[in-house]
């Protein structure tokens, strides 16, 4: 039960909950003061259109004049996307230590998030966990969001691999349940998930 990867196989990680921790209280209170609105309950205009926000159908720009409802200038759009940007950007530290014993071992790994393309580029040049990654996939960019199927189609040629070899760690059932129909290995990854424990079950299942 030490090991936890298995020569040829992807270990492939969602970001947003997976290796990134909830925003605090204090994220969604500096957005507040920033636009004047309760950002946080599901029915926030910061969640109705944050799909098409992740799948590059919207501009930063004209993502954020639909949860304001008015347009927004320069200055403000960069104080907004920052906000936003530093809130994700809490890490959970099981899932690094998880990284970390996972390159160690030399795990083949990659990343398939559904995340803005602006905020991507962010991560990117100023974050540390990237460099975790051989490959990286972001729905912004692509232009496709989970659980689109074709997305997860394009990850598997992109790396190569065969449905099977492939384990997709995700916090969202239904991206969950989209790579499992098509035939990858899964991991649903929730408050209480022992990521650890999990992949090593995978690795020695008997």
């Amino acid at each position: 039960m030490n090991t936890l990867s298995r020569p040829g196989t992807w270990y492939l990680f969602d970001y947003g909950m997976v290796i990134s921790a909830a925003p605090l209280p204090e994220d969604w209170d500096a957005l507040r003061n920033a636009t004047g609105m309760d950002l946080q309950p599901a029915s926030s205009p910061y969640w109705a259109t944050r799909l098409e926000y992740d799948g590059g159908e919207l501009s930063p720009a004209d993502y954020w004049a639909s949860v304001l409802g008015r347009r927004v200038d320069e200055e403000e759009l960069a104080r907004l996307e920052e906000l936003d940007a530093r809130q994700w950007s809490r890490l959970n530290p099981h899932t690094l230590k998880v990284l970390e014993f996972l390159a160690g071992e030399g795990a083949q790994l990659a990343l398939l998030s559904n995340m803005p393309a602006e905020m991507s580029y962010r991560y990117e040049s100023e974050s540390s966990w990237p460099a975790f990654f051989a490959a990286r996939y972001f729905s912004g960019r692509l232009g496709m969001v989970k659980p689109d199927e074709r997305i997860y189609r394009h990850v598997l040629d992109g790396l190569g691999a065969a449905p099977e070899d492939v384990v997709f760690i995700d916090d969202n059932p239904a991206n969950i349940e989209a790579a499992k129909a098509l035939g990858m290995q899964v991991v649903l990854h929730t408050e209480g998930t022992d990521l650890r424990q999990e992949l090593a079950l995978l690795a020695d299942p008997a």
